[in-house]
Order: structure tokens, then sequence, then C-alpha cells
């Protein structure tokens, strides 16, 4: 059996590609983890044989091809195998962040109608189990170290329909209100595929996932695995400088998640200038928040490693992504290139969306009908452009676009400006409600430590001699300890600034 990864992409279903790949490299690591003392290993063998044992124990329960199972787990080997045995089964799984409490996962099991919820009990000095069943959570188990056991040969036959909605995802981090949003085997291996062949890994390579697995990103990340047959360091509690023993030890070549992790990665390595983090280390890829110029820059220039950043949403996991031969011009400047079979149109400024990746829409009808127009496009809420080389760059949001005396002004455009300055370390620009003006410019900023005091009057003679517009400088300055983020990948948390200045 001599299959390539183009080929293993044909898979119609997640566990047609597991038992593809488990024929192919039995033996070979899919996961590794140092949970507990000499860690563990999890092969792409033992994923099949292991999956099927927890989906026959799952079966037993009472789950069922279409019943809905939530999951609030954190990134281990066993949440994994808990998400496989699912596929297997053919249920339907609505992944929680860990992080989420009685709101956002009440809401998530509200709305999926949820007949199981599985929970990692006390996690964190957290109480899982408590929260569900202060919930009402129906059909409440534990799987933190434990999980469901049984006899195969109970098991229906595996799904064969990769096209029916077996995933709801939640959205999360830069708005109030969660959408449940609607996902096929197909779309999350779409997705996969495009982000393993855009960051072209080989089997020698050796990833990491820093990131919740119930996030969009963990089936994304885990099918170029199965593609490309090499494995990923899991990592449940991710903080640095604590995790780059893990990094060393296990030779990891490929890092990242997003913005926030290559600027902690980027400060750890300002530390020891000149003596590499983690030496294995050859590339940072990561999507989902914006990415200044300037931090491509600095990451090739003080890590000495290649930084390629994609564009990605829980509605559509890989959209573009910057491959490790674009110049480095296009690599800071741009999102990457759609791959083939992803269409991409911009409508008034808004990108907007088509392919085999997107989601099917949301649980409620009424957003799904808003979200994509009349040709079947999904619009995404982002502005942006196409290059002549077909290059995506994203300008902002249609909700940071700042209206200013009836001047449009991008907030990502003074973002990636203010940036540069050495008394920045992280900046986020929003507009507030301003009798006079219609909205103001607001520029919140993190500064390093050490950084003499920012003031607005330095901030935006910075920004004048950057060559920004009079008529986009910022009018007020906040600086905070810590940006607001989600705990996901980290994004800012814009609508609490708004919230916590509007008036003040």
């Amino acid at each position: 059996m001599n299959e390539t990864p183009h080929a293993l992409s044909s898979s119609r279903t997640l566990w047609e590609l597991v038992t593809r790949r488990a024929a192919l490299t039995p033996d070979h690591p899919l996961f590794l983890q140092d949970d507990r003392p000499g860690g563990r290993t999890l092969t792409f063998g033992a994923l099949r044989t292991r999956a099927e044992r927890v989906a026959a124990g799952l079966y037993g329960m009472g789950v069922r091809p279409g019943t809905v199972v939530a999951w609030q787990l954190p990134t281990r080997i066993e949440t994994a195998l808990l998400s496989f045995a699912l596929a297997r089964i053919g249920a339907v799984q609505t992944p929680v962040i860990p992080f989420y409490r009685d709101r956002e996962v009440g809401f998530a099991l509200r709305e999926s109608k949820a007949e199981f919820f599985a929970v990692p009990g006390e996690w964190r000095g957290f109480d899982h189990t408590e929260m569900a069943r202060r919930l009402g959570a129906k059909g409440v188990f534990e799987a933190y170290d434990d999980l469901p056991d049984g006899d195969p040969s109970v098991l229906p036959p595996p799904p064969s329909d990769g096209t029916a909605v077996r995933w709801i995802y939640w959205t999360s981090g830069t708005t109030s209100a969660p959408k449940g949003v609607l996902h096929t085997d197909r779309s999350l291996l779409a997705g996969g595929s495009c982000l393993a062949h855009a960051l072209r890994p080989s089997a020698d390579d050796v990833g990491s996932i820093a990131f919740p697995y119930a996030h969009i990103g963990g089936p994304d990340y885990t099918v170029m695995l199965l593609l490309y047959g090499f494995p990923a360091v899991l990592f449940e509690q991710f903080a640095l400088p604590d995790a780059l023993e893990g990094y060393r030890r296990h030779g990891v070549t490929v890092a990242g998640g997003s913005t926030a992790f290559y600027s902690m990665f980027l400060a750890e390595q300002r530390k020891q200038p000149g003596v590499p983090i983690v030496p294995s280390l050859r590339l940072l890829a990561g999507g989902g928040a914006p990415k200044p110029p300037e931090l491509y820059y600095a990451v090739i220039r003080e890590m000495g490693v290649q930084l390629t950043h994609g564009y990605g949403m829980t509605e559509v996991p890989m959209i573009t992504m910057g491959a490790p031969d674009d110049t480095p011009e296009l690599l800071a400047t741009t999102e990457g290139r759609p791959p083939e079979g992803m269409e991409i149109r911009i409508v008034d400024g808004e990108v907007r969306l088509r392919g085999e990746a997107v989601c099917r829409g949301y649980l409620d009808p009424g957003q799904t009908a808003e979200a994509f127009d009349e040709e079947g496009f999904l619009r995404t809420g982002d502005l942006g452009r196409l290059t002549d080389t077909g290059h995506l760059v994203l300008t902002g949001r249609l909700k940071d676009v700042i209206i200013r005396k009836g001047e449009n002004i991008s907030a990502q455009e003074i973002e990636d400006l203010l940036h540069r300055h050495p008394a920045v370390g992280d900046v986020t620009v929003i507009g507030l409600p301003d009798a006079a003006r219609g909205e103001l410019v607001c520029a919140v900023v993190e500064q390093p430590p050490g950084a003499e005091p920012l003031t607005l009057a330095a901030a935006t003679a910075f920004l004048r001699a950057e060559g920004l517009s009079v008529h986009k400088l910022p009018e007020r300055l906040e600086v905070v300890d810590a940006l607001p983020r989600g705990e996901t990948l980290r994004k800012v948390l814009k609508y609490k600034l708004r919230e916590r200045y509007s008036g003040t």
C-alpha cells in the first residue's frame, strides 16, 4: 500500500482517513504528551484500535449515529481518542473550549440539544462535573484519564457519507454572542488538506498543538498529521518559558498557533539573543488574527526561522496560507493564497468565500440566511483585496471601520504602524462614540517591560512621521497592563474595550 498525501485527502470521512493512515504507518507516532513521567505516545495504529474500543464503550452507553455529544476537554490524547470514537460511530459532536463557564457552556448545551456531555472532572482548580450538574446537562460522564471501553464487534459499520453535518463548533473570542457553526467531515478534511498542502511538511517533521483541541484548529491540524504521517506534541497547558523544554526534548520543527504565539516565542528569544530557544525549530505557522508586518521581519531576523501566516475562522478553518517559497514581502504583508477549490470574491471591499471547506451554516437558520449571499458565498465581515499574484491582503473588519466625520478609517492600518514603535508591545485600535465626530479613534496599548511611558502626543508624532494621514490620527490613548484576550488563539476582545471606554 503506497498512498500519497494527496491520495489520502480523497478520503470521504475522517474515520476513513484514520484507517488508511493506520494501514500505511501503524507504528509511527501521532501524538506525544509529557503529562506523566516518561511521557506517552499514541501511534497511528493505536489511534484506530483504541478509538474503536472507545466507540464501542460509547455505543454501550447509548450513543448512536446522529446522537449529539458535547465535550469540554483539554488538549490530551484521551480527547483525541474520544473525538475520533464519536467520528467512528457517526455521532454529532460539539466541542466546547475548556475555559468556558456556565453562560457559554449552558448556551452550547441548550442550543445543540446535547444528549451526552463529556467533562474532565476537576481541572485546573475548577469542577466541570459540578458545573454540568448545575446546568442540568444530560448524560454527564468524565473523560480525562479513563474512557468508555467495549468490544468493537457491537459497532455498526462506520459512516460513509462525509457530507452529513456531524460537527457543531462555537464561534468565540471577538464577539459576545456565540453561534453554532455546522461542519461536515468533508469540510474539516478540506480545511486540513489545504493547511497541509500549503505548509508542505514531511514525515520527518514534529509539530505541536499548544491551543485547545476543542478549537476548529484541532481537527484541522490532526488531518495534516494523518495526511503526512508525522507526530505532534500536545500541550495541555501552554505557557512560556515552561513549555520550551517540551519543544526541545521532542525536537519540534513546526510550531505556532496565532499571532500571539509568535509574539510569545519572540519575547523568549529576546532574553537570549543569538541562542536559538528551540534549536530544531524551522517554521512558525498559524492564523486566526492579523499579523503585523514588523512581527514577521522580527521573527525572521531574531529567531532565524521561517514564518508563514494564514487566514481562517471557525466557519472556514483554512482560507489562505503563506507558502514557504513566497517572497519575504508577500509573507510579511499578505495572508497567502487560497488553495485549489477555495473561491474568494471581494464585494464592496468585503471578503466572501465559497468552497468545500466552508461550513454548512449555523444552528440558527436565520443566521445562515444572513451569512450567505444569493450565489452561496459566505460573508466573512473581513475587508481585503487580492494582489496581482492572487495573494489576499486583509485591511480590517467591517465592524473595525471607524467612521470619523464621515471618513472611513481602518483600525488595522493604525495598528500595523504602532506595532513599529519601540514603546509598544501590542496594540489594538477601536472606535468610540463621539457626539461631534460620530466616532473617535482610540489606541489601546500594552507596553513591553522597561519601556518609557507612552503618551498620546508621542504616539501621534510617530504616526505622522510614518506617513499616516492627519484625519486618521488617534484622539485618545489608553495604556493597559494586558489587553483582554480570548482563551483559544488569544485574539484581542475589542468589544470588551469598547464597553470599558465608551462613555468615559
